[in-house]
C-alpha cells in the first residue's frame, strides 16, 4: 500500500493572495487534482472562457447534443496544454479513465464524456475546462511559502457553484478572511 503524504493538496482549493504576481492567477480559485513531491496539477474553477462555448465544441468534435437541458460553460483550466479539455465532476460517472480525486470529486479527460454530457447522460454535476495549472517539484510549496496561495477545504458547492465571480470571495470566506482586509505582500518584524 501507498504511503499518504499528509501534506497533499490533493482534492483541495488553492486561493490566489492578493498580490499573486502571475496576472493569469489573480483573484483565482484552483481546484487540486493531484499533488505529490514530483509536482502538481489543478483547474482554475472561477474563469469562464468567452471565446468558446459548448455548443460550438461539440460541433468541432462531431457530437450530437442530444439530451442537454443546461448552459455548460468552459473554463480557462490553466495555462499548460489550454487546448486540452478536462472534465471535473462528481464520482456518479466513472469510467476506465476517470481518476477519482476524492468522494466529491473525479476527473476525467476523454471525449466520452463529453459524448455522455450531450447526451444528457454525464455526471450530476461537472465543470468543463480547457488546460490545467501545473508546478514542477517543489515550485507550488515555493509558491505558498512566498505568500503567493492560500489552502482551503473543497466542497461540491463552491467546486462546481455556477456564481463565478464570487468563489474566490467564498473560498476566502471559508477561512474567515475578508479579502478587503488582505495585503498583496507578505509582512516582516
Amino acid at each position: 500500500m501507498a504511503e499518504i503524504n499528509e501534506d497533499t493538496l490533493t482534492g483541495q482549493l488553492l486561493v490566489a493572495m492578493p498580490g499573486m504576481g502571475d496576472p493569469r492567477f489573480t483573484k483565482t480559485v484552483i481546484y487540486m487534482c493531484a499533488h505529490s513531491p514530483e509536482g502538481a496539477m489543478g483547474l482554475v474553477i472561477n474563469r469562464e472562457l468567452e471565446s468558446l462555448s459548448f455548443p460550438d465544441l461539440l460541433e468541432q468534435l462531431n457530437i450530437e447534443p442530444a439530451g442537454m437541458h443546461e448552459r455548460i460553460s468552459i473554463h480557462f483550466g490553466g495555462p499548460v496544454e489550454s487546448e486540452r479539455g478536462f472534465v471535473l465532476h462528481t464520482p456518479d460517472y466513472v469510467r476506465e479513465a476517470t481518476l477519482v480525486v476524492d468522494e466529491s470529486v473525479a476527473l476525467t479527460a476523454t471525449i466520452d464524456i463529453l459524448k455522455a454530457i450531450a447526451g444528457g447522460e454525464g455526471p450530476n454535476r461537472s465543470l468543463l475546462a480547457l488546460g490545467y495549472a501545473g508546478w514542477s517539484a517543489g515550485q507550488l510549496d515555493a509558491e505558498i511559502r512566498a505568500n503567493g496561495w492560500l489552502q482551503v477545504p473543497a466542497d461540491t458547492d463552491l467546486v462546481f457553484g455556477a456564481n463565478l465571480e464570487k468563489k474566490w470571495e467564498a473560498a476566502m470566506g471559508k477561512l474567515g478572511i475578508d479579502p478587503s482586509m488582505l495585503s498583496g505582500t507578505a509582512g516582516h518584524a
